[in-house]
């Protein structure tokens, strides 16, 4: 898929915006590349990989009854991969040096993320949301029966 202009733009804008980012990425939820700055990491692999953890960002924020995806940050030694929704059915993914201002890191990311959204929804057909991973079958419980320890451990006299 050939990389849009006005999305290029934006992500150099971006990275203009914020010291310490060294790249930023728009891929499809489904791991193909849109747009991409990024010096030194290949595209589409880093594109494959932010599918991998989104589809276990997305179950998890399901699972817990979090609401729905929006972020994920992940801190390595040596800096930052957060990933942010784009829209219905894309998502951006910034690396960033450890020195990074993360509080900005996210302003920016989440505004970015935002417009790049608005950019692919407002070009695509209007179509259903982009659907979940399939949910794995609710668990049911059964309740405990009520303990009746008793804290004596000596008989009685």
């Amino acid at each position: 898929m050939a990389a849009e202009p006005d999305i290029v733009d934006e992500l150099r804008r971006l990275r203009s915006r914020v010291p310490y980012l060294t790249g930023a990425l728009a891929a499809s939820v489904d791991g193909l590349v849109l747009a991409q700055d990024t010096p030194g990491v290949e595209p589409d692999g880093m594109a494959a990989l932010t599918a991998a953890a989104l589809g276990v960002a997305v179950r998890l924020t399901d699972a817990t009854g979090q609401g729905e995806f929006r972020e994920l940050t992940v801190r390595g030694a040596y800096g930052y991969v957060a990933t942010y929704a784009a829209g219905r059915t894309a998502v951006l993914t910034l690396l960033a040096q450890d020195r990074v201002n993360a509080g900005r890191l996210h302003l920016e990311g989440r505004r970015a993320g935002a417009r790049i959204g608005e950019l692919l929804d407002s070009r695509a057909p209007a179509e259903a949301p982009v659907t979940k991973p399939a949910r794995a079958p609710a668990r049911t419980r059964t309740a405990r029966a009520p303990r009746t320890t008793n804290a004596r451990t000596s008989t009685d006299s």
